[in-house]
């Protein structure tokens, strides 16, 4: 999924104030990380993961695995946290601005 520089705002400005629903411990991704995220993006569509016990590289590599995993855009990474975006196919809560 991409997303174009306008939309990336909008998702950020709408980020901002959500607090991390789902936390990557030390262990890195894993099936159960994965799932939870899953569940997360089907209620909210947008959500912030917080990856702890990483260097930088590692929190990079975490965020993408984690967004290639649950089909989502990776919105933001700003040090530990991630912001991931995907629309409910058949009821979307959030309407991004056009491109």
């Amino acid at each position: 999924m991409s997303l174009s520089p306008a939309q990336r705002k909008y998702l950020r400005g709408l980020g901002h104030s959500l607090k991390p629903v789902v936390t990557v411990g030390a262990a890195g991704v894993s099936d159960a990380v994965i799932a939870e995220l899953e569940s997360a993006l089907d209620h909210h569509e947008l959500v912030k993961v917080k990856i702890r016990g990483a260097g930088r590289s590692a929190r990079g590599k975490d965020a993408l695995a984690l967004a290639e995993a649950t089909g989502s855009a990776l919105v933001q990474q700003i040090g530990h946290m991630v912001l991931l975006y995907r629309p409910d196919p058949e009821t979307p809560a959030i309407r991004l601005p056009r491109s």
